[in-house]
């Protein structure tokens, strides 16, 4: 057949009733969806309306000023911290300290026994029945629930059970009693258990509807549905309680892994850091003793004079310094093995403050602005307290590049009669780009000892700003070498000296250490003003 010849006779007659239906079907889909749009808009509209009061009743609860503009989490909008004062969470905490006393069961077990028995009383023609006792059977044991609950569920389940297969009447409090029931096992049994409990109570409710006639009041699709729901419901909080346990739990864990996790970074960054001073501290002393060896074994070659006493004094001195220098290696060697040793050349001189000019040249080249200025008589000082001085400086130069970069950085040296004190200070933001292209050309004040243009008044320390110990910035190890504020305490500290960190009362962040010139005979680890725990 040709299509002329289907035009002619027009369309099937065997796919048109398909067809109409599937088009029928499509038109009331239709005409569901737009019903159901209508509604909706209908509902927005009615929400959009009732919004306000929904707010003012919510604060009123909830207490507070309600909720501002662009602020979800203000008092009394949704998901927003509540007033503990305001009426709704004052009702909830009463009412979660009175369910969760040890009187509250058997209260409102007697509560319930008392309202089945007046419940009763019109429908009974004596107080002492067979109903009455079912009903005091389906209700009294509820005191008891929290220490015996499986027991209480017992007797019950079926004193209700009987009470039904019985014929008897089943009150309101009485059902009430088994759905509560039902619920309590659902929410303790685990969920194997809860299944059979529910196929029980579906069989039970079946053998009544079937046997008696004490339910032909209630529908029976209602009945299975509630005895259903009461043992769903109590599955559902079981988990959901189950559920937050076990994330309060890992949250626990996660804690005290975290917890451990950081003090053992902390010991081991204190570690690196001992041992990286202890190094730095070997090719010093090392040094002085070295000398002190050579001289001694060569003054009795230098020196015509000498009596067999002295010589033996010189080969005494000279045999001490060389053991000291082999005690020295040996608890090098013992630091190196409690702690990997920094990726630094062993035998390098160590820095010294003439050499802060080209740390600062440095930390300019790597992006930064600084200025150093020096205050007081600038003057030669122990080769211990210059390179700890000379590393507080580049420590706290690398933490100002990391935590902010572009910032203008301050680095002030103050050499007082008995410490030397020192200051650095970054201003937290960088300034306009204008503005730190110009300070970034600042001159430098270069540490020269003979220069009287350096000896300027004296800064007096006791005017700083201590370090807030509730402000402070993450502490972690720095790129160059040493751990932040760790190792700059320990310097300090280790000269008997003192350090602080913290934030700057002008703005930015601020580090200062004070290093005696002479170590102090009272002093212990840890004296002074430390950083807090939590530094940069």
């Amino acid at each position: 057949m040709t299509s002329d010849d289907k035009a002619r006779t027009g369309p099937d007659p065997a796919g048109f009733g398909p067809a109409l239906a599937h088009h029928a079907w499509r038109l009331s889909g239709r005409i569901v969806a737009g019903v159901g749009q209508l509604l909706l808009w209908l509902l927005t509209g009615i929400g959009a309306l009732l919004r306000p009061l929904a707010v003012r009743l919510a604060v009123r609860l909830n207490g507070g000023r309600g909720p501002s503009p662009g602020m979800p989490g203000a008092a009394g909008a949704p998901g927003g911290p509540a007033d503990v004062t305001a009426p709704l969470p004052r009702w909830i905490n009463t009412w979660r300290e009175i369910a969760g006393s040890w009187y509250f069961a058997p209260l409102t077990g007697l509560a319930l026994t008392i309202a089945a028995l007046g419940e009763l009383a019109p429908r009974a023609d004596s107080p002492i029945s067979l109903a009455a006792g079912f009903a005091v059977a389906a209700t009294l044991p509820l005191v008891w629930r929290r220490e015996n609950l499986r027991p209480v569920a017992a007797v019950v389940l079926g004193a209700v059970a009987a009470n039904l297969l019985t014929g008897g009447i089943l009150l309101i409090t009485t059902g009430f009693a088994a759905l509560y029931t039902l619920y309590a096992l659902g929410r303790q049994l685990p969920r194997q258990s809860t299944g059979v409990l529910a196929i029980g109570s579906v069989a039970t409710l079946a053998v009544v509807y079937l046997a008696t006639d004490t339910l032909d009041d209630i529908p029976w699709p209602a009945a299975f549905i509630a005895v259903l729901a009461a043992i769903g419901l109590g599955d559902a909080r079981r988990v959901v309680e189950s559920a937050g346990r076990t994330e309060a739990e890992a949250a626990e864990r996660t804690n005290e892994t975290l917890t451990r996790l950081t003090a053992v970074q902390r010991e081991q960054a204190v570690m690196r850091e001992r041992a990286r001073i202890a190094r730095e501290l070997h090719d010093v002393v090392a040094h002085s003793v070295s000398m002190i060896a050579v001289q001694a074994e060569t003054a009795p070659y230098t020196m015509d004079d000498l009596s067999p006493e002295a010589r033996a004094g010189y080969t005494e001195i000279a045999k001490t310094a060389r053991d000291a220098l082999v005690e020295m290696r040996r608890l090098l060697s013992v630091l190196r093995a409690d702690a990997a040793p920094e990726p630094e050349a062993a035998n390098s001189p160590q820095p010294r403050l003439d050499r802060l000019p080209d740390l600062i040249e440095q930390h300019r080249g790597a992006g930064g602005r600084v200025d150093l200025a020096v205050h007081g008589d600038a003057r030669s000082l122990s080769t211990t307290v210059e390179l700890s001085a000379y590393r507080i400086v580049q420590e706290a130069l690398t933490n100002a590049r990391r935590h902010a970069p572009g910032a203008g950085v301050h680095v002030d040296l103050m050499f007082l009669p008995d410490r030397l004190a020192v200051r650095v200070r970054d201003s937290g933001q960088p300034p306009a780009q204008d503005q730190a292209g110009r300070e970034a050309s600042a001159p430098t004040r270069v540490l020269n000892r003979d220069d009287p243009a350096s000896r300027t008044a004296i800064v007096d320390p006791a005017g700083r700003t201590s370090a807030d110990p509730g402000r402070t910035r993450l502490e972690a190890p720095e790129s160059g070498g040493g751990h932040g504020l760790v190792g700059m305490r320990e310097r300090a500290t280790m000269l008997g000296g003192r350090f602080s960190a913290g934030p700057a009362a002008e703005g930015g962040f601020l580090v200062e250490a004070e290093l005696p010139l002479t170590r102090e005979g009272n002093s212990t680890r840890g004296h002074g003003s430390e950083a807090p725990p939590g530094g940069r």
